[in-house]
């Protein structure tokens, strides 16, 4: 059986971006989509397990939700210990969302994330 990763680095710093919500959800024949996992990337920006495997792995649309906005904020908070800030204005990238199709129910699918505040690129890794 096949199984889904993922892998999200800042390329703004050249790490691994630890601490990312991540979700992943199905989509029907009919175009709704239902969260089947939830989880944070560890500290080497990866999850602790395969976010689909077995059973579970089957040819469909999926969709993978990165909270980017919150990692950035944390990175920009640790940074600023003097914040005397007066308006939190909303970041440039919020919620990075890939959408993308499994149709090899054996093969490893692999969804690296690259990103920085203002843009982000992904590609099928391996």
């Amino acid at each position: 059986m096949g199984y889904l990763t993922t892998h999200i680095l800042d390329t703004t710093k050249g790490i691994a971006a630890a601490g990312v919500t991540i979700r992943l959800y199905k989509h029907s024949s009919d175009g709704q989509r239902q969260l089947i996992h939830s989880t944070v990337s560890n500290n080497d920006g990866r999850c602790d397990q395969p976010l689909l495997q077995d059973a579970h792995f089957k040819a469909a649309v999926y969709e993978l939700e990165f909270g980017i906005d919150a990692y950035f904020a944390k990175q920009d908070s640790a940074q600023d210990n003097n914040q005397n800030n007066q308006t939190v204005l909303p970041s440039f990238l919020n919620t990075v969302v890939i959408r993308f199709g499994i149709n090899d129910e054996n093969a490893h699918y692999h969804i690296p994330l690259l990103v920085s505040p203002y843009s982000y690129s992904t590609y099928r890794g391996s």
